[in-house]
């Protein structure tokens, strides 16, 4: 692995009434910039067939600020503004390269609040933190320290739908390095009663933190409906909702990067299945189970772990047919309805718990690729 690991750490932090203001303005700002300059790269596009550069967008700001209209901008910091269409530009060239869907106008209840300082627009001393257009450093919670002699290199100031507010350092982290190479490969096949099952026999629980609080939830919820809308009741309202999804998001995050960590301390190799996500969630019937379980998240933290620590992640192809394929002699079978969970092939006799024989056979076809 070559350089040191770009790793965000992230706090959550005390703004006070005149912070939060700079921040909330700072943050309007930044949605109103970036889907400005979306409407007009579409625009071009639709009169002149013309792609826009970053530099382009970059010189629209600076008229922007010059009208009266538009003159408020100039009220927050440039660097937020500015990196809002460099984070637009690269929704662009996703879309072009095929990566991404077309980029969406931001919304100021669904998008998320954010404004990104880099170096220039930050001030950065003896562990305090002052952004640009502010006059006193941030009250920061150090729930963990920082790894000693960095400094962040981009900020990242956001505000959640439960009204907490987060910051985000990115840092060069010199105690991320490679673990010693261990002989161990285990296939990991996802589930919705048991979250994973490993080639090993070893099934870890799906903790459904989303149902362990759905009645909460239900009630919140209704509460909601029920308050008038644009009043502060209902506002307040939607913000014991946000509450409530913030504590089940926190729970589930936690409980997989413990998970994933755990994986890839103790393997060499993970194999999973390529799964569509996506395609899944069009069963109405266990779309609500296959969220709450979080499979792409898990994805996600696994394969990031597993390049910051030399490790290897292999997924297997969607389409094979790691359950209804007898792991000890390769006899498929025609047919496997999920209400079977344990079968007995009637090839070799071989007794299968259904998820078990489908982790083994998924590390079998990821050591086969390799």
């Amino acid at each position: 692995m070559g350089g040191l690991v770009r790793r965000a750490f992230k706090y959550r932090f005390y703004p006070s009434p005149e912070q939060a203001e700079q921040l909330n303005r700072t943050f309007g700002c930044v949605r109103l910039v970036y889907n400005r300059a979306l409407e007009a790269r579409a625009r071009a596009w639709a009169v002149d067939r013309q792609r826009t550069s970053y530099m382009q967008t970059s010189a629209w700001l600076t008229e922007w600020k010059r009208t009266e209209e538009l003159a408020f901008l100039s009220e927050v910091s440039s660097v937020p503004l500015q990196q809002t269409l460099r984070h637009l530009q690269a929704a662009f060239a996703a879309f072009w390269d095929k990566r991404a869907g077309y980029p969406r106008f931001k919304s100021k209840r669904k998008s998320r609040a954010s404004a990104e300082y880099t170096r220039s627009a930050f001030r950065w001393r003896d562990g305090r933190l002052t952004l640009a257009k502010m006059d006193a450093p941030l009250d920061i919670v150090w729930s963990r320290p920082l790894p000693e002699g960095v400094e962040p290199s981009t900020v990242t100031v956001s505000r959640d739908a439960a009204g907490r507010w987060f910051m985000s350092l990115l840092v060069e982290d010199p105690t991320i390095t490679p673990l010693p190479a261990v002989g161990t490969a285990v296939g990991v096949d996802v589930g919705i009663s048991a979250l994973v099952t490993l080639s090993t026999g070893e099934k870890i629980a799906n903790p459904r933190h989303e149902r362990a609080d759905r009645r909460k939830l239900a009630r919140a919820q209704r509460d909601l409906s029920r308050k008038e809308k644009g009043s502060r009741n209902r506002a307040r309202a939607r913000v014991k909702v946000a509450r409530i999804h913030a504590r089940i998001a926190d729970r589930r995050r936690d409980h997989l990067h413990k998970l994933t960590t755990r994986l890839v301390r103790e393997t060499q190799t993970v194999v999973i299945e390529d799964l569509s996500v996506r395609n899944l969630l069009r069963n109405h019937n266990l779309a609500r189970a296959i969220s709450d379980a979080a499979w792409s998240e898990l994805r996600r933290m696994l394969e990031y772990k597993a390049a910051w620590y030399g490790r290897t992640v292999v997924a297997v192809d969607r389409w094979y047919p790691s359950s209804k394929t007898c792991s000890g002699c390769g006899r498929l079978h025609p047919a496997m309805p999920l209400s079977v969970r344990s079968w007995t092939c009637p090839g070799c006799g071989a007794e299968h718990d259904r998820d078990v024989n489908a982790a083994r056979n998924i590390l079998a076809a990821g050591l086969a690729e390799r």
